[in-house]
């Protein structure tokens, strides 16, 4: 008999389970909320293909439990396919954590690692997730259902805490812990796989209190051979028999009528899935999108506290905590007492409708975010902004161009870059400025797809042209990009945070690094002949690109700002909105289809239903990977596709219900075995017609 905890009729071993999945969960979603920002940032990848990456290890994460389920149930029973599958899991979570150390080879070496890893990590994760829940429930005796009732409700208290806790926690570890000069990665993978590591200890340390109860057989495996020969026999011998009532029925050869008419019942809710992958097409993209939108967004709240981009996505298990028990209390009898009836269907719908409307949410943020980015040049064409230092106005002019009519100021923060037409990818220009009655003609080199800075200053009373690159992409963890341009005559080593930056002498440009995101009015310099008493720099806010001109003023040296690129002007807070929307759509879809789900199939198929359920997340991330790889729109179209997609597909879902009959679940095996009974008989008729047509047998 299994020990209890403290006088209940809880077994001990849940304890065990309860901390297992609960730091499995944990190590799972904390390692999952950086990926998106890994892929874009450390190994140098675009958005789109990061975010098909993403989507292509989710997708595999809910193809595999699939075969997790098998091996369990046919060959290793529970316990060793947990134990086993969790030791893959910590091999790929410490292979991935390697790989995004950047001593550790090169590139190459990094990108497949962090493959490896990825795809242990989803057969572990993936072949664990049907097993421990079932596991778990497993420990309780038949007479004990209350009990294994709360402990569900407790088990997945525990995976949605994780969940909550890991993606607060580790996107902190990555951006505010430095190690080999920049984001530390490593460790932030490291903990996630630590936390799995304790996970796998904890569950081997409760071995000897668990029920194990041996494998019997994988329901999902008869259903798909019985399918399979119904299909089969059916091609076979269509042409020779007469028609049968269902498709299934040719079946019966071989396999028993009660499992034929559990498998057509199971159909029924299957057949209502095939619209369901578009919901979490759109579920899964606060991950990778919505993630990637947040980076060009205000993180500021206050002036002490900065939200990371990727800890947004702990919005969605907060806010589940909080719905959950809202919907059940408090809207779904609201909703009674105006006497509209809410079927699980509608509910599903319904969460369809929200799930769009957060993705219209998250386009109207989007039309408002790319006001601030500057587009880079298309071929043939490059960008070019003029700063002014000459000390007075002056005038540009470039050939068969007039992308600068007006006259510019002395130190005018540029409002915005021209584009200038190349006719080749690399073109020398003469450029005329013109300064207090004197021209001077510059000749410079332009590139294509480039952003230049044409710098106008004086030495003496001659004028001076210098071209500089710039960098007109956003940070992808939204922190602002800084420079300095010295007209000093010596050098100068400036500190902006912990960042440093060597200024070279005589107009020269020094390196364009990332700082955090703050007020800086004294900032540390030195110069070898003199005093720096230090440099206001002001707030470097999220998302720009500044140009700091050192110049000296009245014996003092002091730096002047040009914003290249716009601050984000969008506060993240915004992106709530359609974590709101987002967040009801699933409780009013998920929880209520996989509760309908299990409602409308016999007790022995609920492990098929839970296959099937899975398949539908699997595939919703194929169609994000082909999208975001395929379709190549700019991204607010991007989510109006996805938004009209899911409309579109909940139609069809709510035509399809209207004709879908609802079975009561206390009536499920009672109708199971009256079908098969009225079967057994109808067939005993069709046999006794038959004998007594072809005359034989009739006097036995």
């Amino acid at each position: 008999m299994s020990k209890k905890l403290c006088g209940t009729n809880y077994p001990l071993s849940i304890c065990f389970i309860v901390v297992n999945e609960f730091c499995e969960r944990f190590s799972y979603y904390g390692m999952k909320a950086l990926l998106t920002l890994y892929f874009v940032t450390y190994l140098k990848w675009d958005k789109d293909l990061s975010t098909a990456i993403y989507h292509a290890f989710s997708g595999l994460c809910y193809f595999t439990p699939i075969l997790g389920a098998i091996i369990a149930d046919s060959w290793l029973g529970k316990f060793r396919t947990i134990i086993y599958l969790s030791i893959v899991y910590v091999i790929g979570h410490v292979v991935k954590s390697v790989g995004a150390i950047p001593t550790v080879g090169n590139t190459d070496v990094h990108i497949a690692l962090s493959m490896v890893g990825l795809i242990l990590i989803a057969i572990g994760t993936g072949g664990i997730k049907p097993c421990v829940a079932a596991f778990g429930g497993d420990q309780f005796d038949e007479e004990h259902v209350s009990e294994r009732q709360k402990f569900f409700s407790i088990f997945y208290m525990s995976i949605n805490a994780g969940s909550l806790l890991s993606t607060l926690i580790t996107p902190v570890l990555r951006g505010d812990v430095q190690c080999f000069g920049g984001d530390c990665y490593a460790l932030a993978f490291g903990v996630p796989a630590a936390l799995m590591i304790v996970a796998l200890v904890v569950f081997i340390a409760g071995s000897s209190l668990y029920k194990r109860n041996p494998p019997q057989g994988n329901i999902l495996l008869q259903v798909c051979k019985c399918i399979g020969f119904a299909i089969k026999n059916r091609w076979r011998n269509s042409k020779h028999e007469s028609k049968r009532k269902h498709w299934l029925d040719w079946a019966e050869e071989k396999y028993s009528k009660r499992l034929i008419q559990e498998v057509k019942m199971v159909l029924r809710v299957l057949v209502l899935y095939i619209p369901l992958p578009m919901f979490w097409a759109l579920f899964d993209q606060q991950g990778s999108r919505w993630t990637l939108q947040a980076t060009r967004m205000n993180m500021a709240f206050g002036n002490s506290f900065n939200i990371k981009p990727d800890q947004m996505q702990m919005l969605n298990a907060l806010l589940i905590l909080l719905f959950v028990p809202i919907f059940d209390l408090v809207i779904y009898p609201l909703v009674r007492l105006c006497r509209v009836k809410t079927t699980p269907l509608r509910k599903m719908a319904t969460g369809m409708i929200f799930a769009a409307l957060a993705f219209v949410a998250a386009t109207l943020v989007e039309i408002n975010v790319v006001k601030t980015v500057v587009d880079p040049a298309p071929e043939g064409k490059c960008l070019l902004q003029v700063i002014n230092l000459a000390q007075g106005d002056i005038s540009v002019k470039i050939p068969n161009n007039d992308l600068f009519p007006d006259a510019i100021a002395y130190l005018q923060d540029p409002p915005k870059y021209e584009m200038l037409e190349l006719e080749a990818a690399r073109m020398e220009l003469n450029i005329e400025v013109s300064f207090s009655g004197s021209k001077v003609v510059c000749q410079e080199k332009f590139e294509d797809q480039k952003a230049h800075s044409l710098i106008i200053y004086k030495v003496d009373t001659n004028l001076r042209c210098l071209l500089v690159e710039d960098n007109v992409e956003k940070n992808t963890d939204g922190k602002p990009y800084v420079r300095f341009f010295s007209t000093l005559q010596e050098p100068m080593n400036i500190t902006v945070g912990q960042v440093n930056f060597y200024a070279p002498p005589d107009y020269s440009m020094s390196s364009n690094d990332t700082v955090d995101r703050n007020e800086y009015p004294a900032v540390h310099c030195d110069l070898q002949s003199e005093d720096c008493p230090g440099l206001n720099l002001g707030l470097l806010d999220f998302g720009a690109s500044y140009t700091f001109i050192l110049m000296k003023e009245s014996g003092q040296i002091v730096a002047h700002r040009m914003e290249d690129v716009k601050a984000n002007s969008v506060h993240i807070a915004w992106q709530i909105p359609q974590y709101v929307l987002l967040t009801a759509g699933e409780v009013m879809f998920s929880i209520t289809g996989l509760e309908f789900s299990y409602s409308q199939a016999p007790s022995n198929m609920k492990s098929v239903l839970q296959a099937g359920w899975l398949l539908t997340v699997a595939f919703g991330n194929v169609i994000v990977l082909i999208v975001a790889e395929g379709a190549g729109l700019e991204q607010w179209k991007e989510f109006v596709l996805f938004a009209a997609l899911l409309l579109g597909v909940c139609i069809i879902f709510s035509v399809m219900s209207i004709f879908y009959k609802y079975v009561e679940p206390e009536n499920m095996d009672k109708i199971n075995l009256e079908d098969t009974k009225e079967e057994d008989e109808g067939d005993g008729k069709k046999s006794s017609m038959m004998l007594d047509k072809t005359g034989k047998s009739t006097k036995l």
